[in-house]
């Protein structure tokens, strides 16, 4: 078994609650982890064995540009997309978070976890 991350992917996108985030846009950082099993990758030295981190990333890019309300869709669909596309998946857990949140203060930002 082994565990196949893809950290840090930056995305400008247009999910939220209010209007104004809707039009305005901001930043958000999608943590992936996936459990697979690739030993047979890992012994054929073969991409066809593995999960492709390409076609991973333009998926939750994909998703990332269909404006949502919630941060619980957003994530929902990244698993839902990454379970369908790849049948090796075992086990996936995704983190999506929002930058300079608009709560009226100073703030990092906000995260959801989803695990499938």
């Amino acid at each position: 078994m082994s565990l196949i991350k893809l950290e840090g992917m930056e995305f400008f996108s247009y999910h939220g609650c209010f209007k104004e985030e809707q039009v305005i846009g901001t930043k958000f950082i999608v943590d992936l982890s996936i459990e697979a099993d690739v030993e047979q990758a890992a012994i054929n030295d073969d991409l066809h064995l593995t999960i492709n981190y390409l076609t991973v990333y333009m998926m939750v890019k994909k998703q990332m540009a269909i404006k949502s309300k919630l941060l619980e869709n957003v994530a929902q669909r990244i698993l839902d997309r990454l379970f369908i596309e790849f049948p090796a998946v075992i086990r996936a857990e995704v983190k999506v978070s929002k930058l300079n949140p608009p709560l009226g203060g100073k703030l990092n930002c906000v995260s959801l976890t989803l695990t499938k």
